[in-house]
């Protein structure tokens, strides 16, 4: 008979068990009381909520999801990172560099104060070279990678001079000449 008041609520009972539902209520108090509860938290729950005392919007950043997504934001961008780190190193890895050979450079130039070398493999940054005792000779020993590469003397810090004891060479864009080595892989 506990349930009776729920049925009654939800509109369960057929006409004779209402009737014995009035009855019950009207005979035993502690039950009618009970009824009366139970009908008085169903109005509430059909009720629309008083919602004067809600905020405008509710708060951002206190819900487990915000706290979730908090923490996985960090997660996210590491896990980004190690991958671009690791495609870097991939891409490292997979394009070797081009093998590099030591090359002598010299030249005979007495009356120079100062002799520069600079080329391509220089990235056309000014190297100085050194002069081999008072014989008028330079000298600068030089890593350079295989392949074709493209450079010139400079002399006392201004004039340009191509290699005399290469033949190959091409014109620059500046009206001089630049010599043009062939440095090939050796094993």
């Amino acid at each position: 008979m506990d349930c009776l008041a729920s049925m009654y609520i939800d509109n369960e009972l057929d006409l004779d068990e209402k009737v014995r539902f009035v009855d019950k209520i009207h005979s035993e108090q502690p039950f009618y009381r009970d009824t009366r509860e139970f009908l008085l938290q169903e109005k509430l729950l059909w009720t629309a909520p008083d919602t004067s005392m809600l905020p405008a919007r509710p708060p951002v950043g206190t819900g487990i999801g915000f706290r979730f997504k908090q923490w996985l934001k960090p997660v996210i961008y590491a896990a980004v990172g190690f991958a671009a780190a690791g495609l870097l190193l991939f891409s490292l890895a997979t394009t070797p560099a081009p093998p590099q050979c030591l090359n002598r450079f010299v030249i005979y130039e007495p009356v120079a104060h100062q002799v520069e070398l600079t080329g391509s493999f220089t990235r056309w940054q000014r190297t100085p070279m050194k002069p081999i005792g008072n014989s008028g000779y330079w000298e600068l020993n030089l890593q350079v990678p295989s392949g074709e590469h493209r450079f010139v003397y400079i002399l006392d810090g201004s004039r340009q001079m191509a290699d005399p004891t290469l033949s190959v060479r091409e014109k620059d864009d500046f009206g001089g000449e630049n010599s043009i080595l062939n440095v090939e892989d050796r094993v």
